[in-house]
């Protein structure tokens, strides 16, 4: 009887619920183990890296043509070139 209204609530659940469904119900209805959930990730985690990453590069070019352009009164499109980093090194170390 219980097998019955446990086919009947899957079958009348949302999706959503569907996919909760406890390792025993899956495997075995009948033992006495406790009921573990199985959770299903809607983004993999090589993703979340991914975009991470992306997010990370996205703040830092922000932030370089703000610090660049609006604190620094240089041009915007300077931020992005090689002369400009370049000509910073030298200054670093010395050479100009």
């Amino acid at each position: 009887m219980t097998k019955e209204l446990d086919r009947r609530v899957v079958q009348q659940a949302s999706p959503a619920k569907k996919t909760r469904r406890s390792l025993k119900e899956v495997s075995e209805p009948n033992t006495d183990q406790p009921t573990r959930w199985v959770r299903l990730r809607l983004i993999p985690i090589w993703l979340r890296i991914i975009v991470v990453i992306l997010v990370f590069g996205i703040a830092t070019i922000a932030g370089l043509i703000v610090g660049y352009s609006i604190i620094g009164d240089g041009a915007t499109s300077d931020v992005l070139k090689g002369d400009t980093w370049q000509h910073l090194l030298n200054i670093i170390n010395g050479k100009e």
